[in-house]
């Protein structure tokens, strides 16, 4: 949805006629000019992970399913705009766009946090069910198969999910056309997609199987640190599905055409 909403808050920006950096050289140039916001984009996304993190936490320490389902859903909810939120602000850097962080994070915020609320109930009870599956492995004596069907179910709702999260912040699409589009994309965009996928699945992974001791490093790298990367190296198939810089730009110029008439 925040595709469509005017961005004439003044700001800083990079030149508009700059060549566009690529690969890693793209990247710093990213973190070098938006870290601040990344970070706090992130930190406001973990603190909205906190109930999801604590409720399944304490489901896998209780090994009940119920607790898992019920802290699974609504924690994924209350996290879900918060890393709306993170995607928003990470695209809004890959287009170069001018703007104060807070004034443009608060409005997608309120745009994109209805949208948000049931893909966060269903990707929460998916990632919930995959770490509570992975915390029983020992005592369920799982095989080889089981682990691979888990990791591919890693893989695929992390990559997924991660497609849904940008079109939330650009798109206001129902779900099930959010989801359709992912999996397209996925597909669609295959190399790039496991690219980023790996990006994801290393990042979580660790902090999953170093947890707790890789929560005071969740403070400082949180939700920005893989979906930077994650969202640079997808952009293109974003940009070119949905047009989104052509949408952009025209937009513009019949808003500075509406304003000089």
């Amino acid at each position: 949805m925040g595709l469509f909403s005017s961005y004439n808050k003044p700001g800083p920006g990079v030149a508009p006629d700059a060549p566009r950096k690529r690969g890693l050289a793209r990247l710093m140039e990213l973190l070098g000019r938006d870290m601040g916001p990344f970070f706090k984009a992130g930190f406001l996304a973990l603190v909205g992970a906190l109930p999801f993190l604590a409720g399944v936490v304490f489901s896998v320490m209780t090994h009940s399913l119920l607790i898992l389902m019920i802290a699974a859903v609504l924690g994924g909810m209350i996290a879900a705009p918060q890393i709306v939120g993170v995607a928003d602000t990470v695209l809004r850097s890959l287009r170069d766009e001018p703007g104060f962080w807070w004034h443009t994070y608060r409005r997608s915020w309120k745009q994109n946090a209805a949208a948000s609320l049931l893909p966060g109930a269903v990707f929460g009870l998916i990632f919930g069910g995959e770490i509570f599956l992975y915390m029983h492995l020992s005592s369920m004596e799982a095989g080889t198969g089981v682990i691979i069907m888990l990791l591919l179910a890693v893989i695929l709702s992390l990559g997924v999910s991660n497609y849904v999260w940008a079109q939330i912040a650009l798109l206001n699409l129902p779900f099930l056309t959010l989801l359709k589009n992912a999996m397209f994309l996925f597909l669609a965009y295959l190399p790039a997609s496991l690219g980023a996928t790996v990006v994801l699945v290393l990042y979580w992974g660790a902090a999953v199987l170093l947890f707790p001791l890789s929560f005071p490093v969740l403070l400082l790298t949180n939700f920005w640190l893989p979906m930077v990367p994650a969202l640079l190296i997808i952009y293109n198939g974003l940009n070119q599905s949905f047009e989104i810089e052509k949408t952009l730009t025209a937009r513009r110029k019949e808003q500075e055409g509406t304003g000089q008439s």
